[in-house]
């Protein structure tokens, strides 16, 4: 009798072990479910973490959202700027983060997609990484110089540096950002070869270019909204299949006889792991604040083609952008 005593008494013990782990664990599947009753706790505050400086199209675009999703949402909603290693030192943040609903972040495609497809990267994270909420805005590529530059077109540029190979300079916001990629495009369809300068953030790249240390800005058309209209750089061409809103003078590079497509894409993700109810509540919540009149028409204003996805969307877009990267990424490498 006292034996089957002591394996009853053990046999709870064992049990009460297990129910205390599922329930205190940061992991554990009861814990979880409990945290994600009570979200959001509105005395706590969200974090979106985005992977490049302040100041950058993708700073300014993650700005617009947090406001409008604080106001939403009733509780704050805190920008942090993790630049660094081409956008690298912020996603694996994002990737690392705790799954609970409180920390989200800006996946940038392609540049999140061409730092896990690149070995020599060794990037920790994958697509299976975050879980996909929302996409927000499309803000093609574009080629600019300097206003006072003697480039007036794009096959100016080209020109001048198929004569001189590899002595026009220009800048990109990363190694294999969506201005890196459209570099090479650039370079594979004219036969011409550029001195690459890989900075950190559209920022720089527009500062380098204003004080002449390059020549040319493969960049993104919200990102020299301002000094375009104050005549301080011009835009020679626009990387997409029709001339932007924005600029309607402008020549695509495809009308120039250049046929590139190249682009930023904004999109909102968790850490992988969040909670069902947490995932659906910010995936409603999100698409509210995106395809909302106040977000359209402050992201027009600022030279963003706003562009909604649901979380299956994205993933589908995701999946065939990563298809087609991966050729960039072997060209990215050669270059080395």
């Amino acid at each position: 009798m006292e034996k089957d005593a002591m394996k009853y008494l053990c046999r709870r013990k064992v049990i009460l072990v297990v129910f205390l782990t599922l329930i205190l664990l940061p992991g554990g599947n009861l814990t979880r479910s409990a945290q994600a009753k009570g979200y959001p706790d509105k005395s706590r505050s969200i974090s979106v973490i985005v992977a490049y400086p302040p100041g950058g199209g993708t700073d300014v675009a993650a700005r617009v959202m947090t406001a409008l999703l604080e106001k939403e949402m009733g509780m704050p909603v805190v920008v942090l700027n993790k630049g660094g290693a081409g956008g690298q030192i912020g996603f694996t943040e994002i990737a690392r983060s705790r799954p609970d609903g409180y920390t989200m972040g800006y996946l940038i495609i392609p540049t999140v997609i061409t730092t896990y497809l690149d070995p020599d990267r060794k990037a920790v994270f994958s697509r299976k990484s975050f879980e996909l909420l929302a996409m927000q805005d499309h803000d093609p590529g574009v080629l600019a110089v300097k206003g006072d530059s003697p480039y007036q077109t794009m096959k100016d540029l080209m020109d001048a540096a198929k004569v001189k190979p590899g002595a026009i300079r220009a800048c990109t916001a990363g190694i294999l950002s969506d201005d890196h990629m459209a570099i090479m495009m650039a370079e594979q369809l004219g036969g011409v070869k550029f001195a690459i300068v890989h900075l950190d953030g559209a920022v720089p790249g527009r500062i380098a270019v204003l004080g002449g240390h390059v020549e040319a800005f493969f960049g993104n058309a919200s990102e020299v909204r301002s000094q375009v209209s104050g005549g301080a750089m011009r835009i020679l061409s626009v990387f997409d299949k029709k001339r932007s809103r924005f600029y309607p003078d402008v020549k695509t590079a495809e009308e120039q006889g250049y046929p590139m497509f190249s682009g930023v894409y904004h999109g909102i993700g968790l850490p992988a792991g969040a909670p069902k109810e947490v995932r659906n509540f910010l995936v409603e919540t999100l698409k509210r604040v995106i395809t909302s009149d106040q977000f359209v028409n402050r992201m027009e204003k600022m030279s963003y083609e706003p562009v909604y996805m649901d979380p299956e969307q994205y993933s589908a877009f995701w999946s065939e952008y990563e298809s087609g990267a991966k050729k960039w990424v072997e060209i990215g490498k050669q270059q080395r």
